[in-house]
């Protein structure tokens, strides 16, 4: 098992690399919450490591084995979220910050008994896929809410940023995993998208709506 600290940019770098975004030295560091000096320092490492590779202008990518490891990061964390919130009764939004202090602790024989112990779920409970202990994730189609216009009715599949107050907020709208909505507007120039959530009606940011992941479906 890695150590902590490159664990922690593994999965920063995986999550950054799964919403389509270049995985760079500063997107990494305010991810992480670090200066981007010492971002440079341990990317450098795990290069060294065979874990990432350098890409000209773009940042740093996974590596196969890179990949590998993040995934198994990625699992550990998404069951110690369903595990906090399915058994311990710990807020949804609370969740992702309470897992990624349990997620490194977890070893693989009982990484594999948490899964069974909580019915084999498929997603953490914001919606994101669980990797299976090969290393393989089945991802639900999605796009971002920015990428739709008016007209489409659409169901929320996952929360691609977990930050707590931006799940709080999306929780206390109703806004989460299931939930069905349709996009009233869009306003111009970047503005916000107004999407209806049974008969009210929220206006959301490009940032906020970027991260909410939907499926189009046909009304019964």
């Amino acid at each position: 098992m890695l150590i902590k600290t490159k664990e922690d940019y593994l999965e920063t770098i995986f999550h950054l690399e799964s919403e389509g975004k270049d995985a760079t030295t500063k997107d990494i560091a305010a991810h992480l919450n670090i200066t981007p000096a010492s971002v440079s320092e341990t990317l450098k490492k795990l290069s060294e490591d065979k874990l990432l590779i350098h890409l000209p202008y773009k940042g740093v990518k996974l590596t196969s084995k890179g990949h590998k490891h993040a995934l198994d990061i990625v699992r550990r964390h998404r069951l110690s979220e369903r595990f906090l919130v399915d058994k311990l009764g710990i807020k949804w939004e609370e969740a992702h910050e309470q897992a990624h202090k349990l997620e490194h602790g977890i070893t693989k024989v009982v990484g594999d008994k948490l899964y069974k112990m909580l019915g084999e779920p498929k997603t953490c409970p914001h919606g994101n896929p669980l990797p299976d202990k090969n290393g393989h994730i089945k991802e639900e189609h999605s796009i971002p809410l920015t990428l739709l216009n008016r007209g489409n009715n659409l169901q929320i599949v996952k929360i691609t940023d977990e930050e707590p107050k931006l799940l709080c907020y999306l929780a206390t709208l109703g806004l989460m995993p299931g939930t069905k909505l349709s996009i009233e507007r869009k306003a111009p120039f970047n503005g916000p998208i107004m999407v209806k959530v049974g008969s009210a009606i929220y206006a959301l940011g490009k940032k906020i709506a970027g991260s909410i992941w939907v499926k189009k479906y046909e009304r019964g």
